[in-house]
């Protein structure tokens, strides 16, 4: 009976936790908590609905390790016909005081990044998203070679209302 009740409880929770506005949600984990100038993540996922639109973000944990308090990312998308997007992005990662913007109560925080904002995928297939970071220090013309801190890199969709 105990354990009807344990099992019970899980599947209860297992379902609570779903998250119907989810399309894709995926994470990668970074080596020594360090991402490299040449490592290019990247995310291939399936879009079967060119209608509804789609808010695209970019999730990323850092520790306290990560020494700045700004982001510089370059993005690139791949469309199934070949067109590709490729944007230059900075997010704000610490506020003024330094303290580390995004959620979380240890030494870890989440940081859910707006990539774009109520788009449609303009038809069906298999894209892939593409992303690295492009920090460098003030003054300096080659970018940080490994960046510290950074423990994981995600890229999710939700559907919109």
């Amino acid at each position: 009976m105990k354990s009807k009740i344990v099992l019970l409880f899980f599947v209860t929770m297992l379902i609570a936790s779903c998250d119907s506005n989810s399309a894709f949600d995926e994470y990668l984990a970074l080596p020594n908590s360090t991402w490299s100038k040449t490592n290019t993540i990247q995310f291939t996922f399936p879009v079967t609905d060119s209608i509804g639109k789609k808010n695209l973000y970019i999730n990323l944990r850092n520790n306290k390790d990560y020494e700045y308090s700004n982001l510089f990312l370059i993005t690139q998308m791949d469309f199934p016909d070949g067109q590709i997007i490729v944007d230059t992005l900075e997010y704000d990662m610490a506020d003024v005081t330094g303290k580390f913007l995004g959620q979380g109560f240890s030494d870890i925080k989440e940081n859910k990044l707006f990539y774009k904002e109520k788009i449609t995928f303009p038809r069906t297939g298999n894209y892939t998203f593409k992303v690295r970071q492009a920090m460098r220090k003030n003054g300096e013309i080659e970018g940080i070679e490994e960046l510290k801190g950074i423990t994981h890199v995600g890229f999710r969709i939700e559907k919109t209302q």
